[in-house]
């Protein structure tokens, strides 16, 4: 791609779709990995080059075992990205998260079943890549700012636990959550967020609070149903939040994650299969030093 955008949005296929962004245009991708979920689209977004993704697809078609995940991220790497935004709705496993805040976490657990492909870096090449902080602080705070001059209420900080899904939880599920601690559930942050990291890529997460999953007492078990609607009542925080956020990144510097591989190959690099070499060309620059 000859034209750079630094910054990437993946989240649900309406999101883009709001007055703020503008040069809108759709670019169709193949990746080593296969295609992305869907074409990419880009626009300008107060003043910033930006790169959206439908995480599931335009129309809902891709359950979250099924979302191509290394082609998404490696699409974004391709574009230039360099700042990627996951936006996202979650169910809350403690009262004060409440339906309708956002939640801008610092902490994943990884709960998915192996289902899904979780590493670029396989059959022929090893990386191991330090994910102790998977979600960037230089990028979690301007978050949290773009969605408080957005209206909206945010948590900064918290633990999200991605199951397999598409299921819900059931009430053992989730109590045996709660009793170890974790704030937040969904089900597409894993392995999304570890690939971000394997590309070098700044990664933070907007989670939009739909309901009380299946924990609560009193409380309707969570449909999917009721999660479109709270999200749908909470998408004009989200665009107004992306809007907010375009110039807040365009003054950072630089970010811990945008050196994630050095030191991380354990392949030596004349073992790279050729191939390989020329798949992950874009993935490099720190790999072999």
């Amino acid at each position: 791609m000859t034209e750079q955008f630094s910054i990437g949005i993946i989240g649900g296929s309406g999101l883009y779709q709001m007055a703020a962004l503008k040069e809108v245009q759709e670019i169709e991708l193949e990746t080593p990995f296969g295609k992305p979920s869907d074409h990419l689209i880009t626009g300008t977004l107060s003043g910033q080059r930006v790169v959206f993704i439908p995480r599931h697809g335009r129309g809902h078609v891709l359950n979250p075992s099924e979302v191509p995940y290394r082609a998404n991220i490696y699409a974004l790497k391709l574009m230039g990205v360099k700042y990627v935004v996951s936006v996202s709705a979650v169910g809350s496993l403690q009262e004060k998260f409440a339906p309708g805040h956002v939640v801008i976490p610092d902490q994943l657990v990884d709960f998915t079943k192996g289902k899904r492909e979780t590493t670029f870096f396989e059959k022929g090449v090893v990386a191991h890549v330090g994910v102790a902080d998977p979600t960037s602080p230089e990028l979690r705070e301007p978050l949290a700012q773009a969605v408080i001059e957005a209206g909206g209420t945010v948590h900064r900080g918290g633990k999200l636990i991605t199951i397999e899904g598409p299921r819900f939880s059931t009430r053992g599920e989730s109590t045996l959550y709660r009793q170890w601690g974790l704030d937040i559930i969904g089900m597409t942050a894993c392995p999304e967020a570890f690939l971000a990291r394997e590309a070098e890529m700044a990664y933070a997460i907007m989670a939009h609070v739909t309901d009380y999953d299946v924990w609560r007492e009193g409380e309707e078990a969570v449909t999917a149903a009721s999660v479109f609607e709270t999200f749908h009542h909470n998408l004009e925080i989200a665009q107004q939040a992306l809007v907010n956020l375009m110039p807040k990144l365009a003054t950072i510097q630089s970010a811990e994650a945008h050196h994630a591989l050095k030191g991380a190959r354990a392949t030596a690099p004349n073992r790279i299969p050729d191939d390989w070499q020329r798949y992950l060309s874009p993935l490099l620059t720190h790999l072999l030093d």
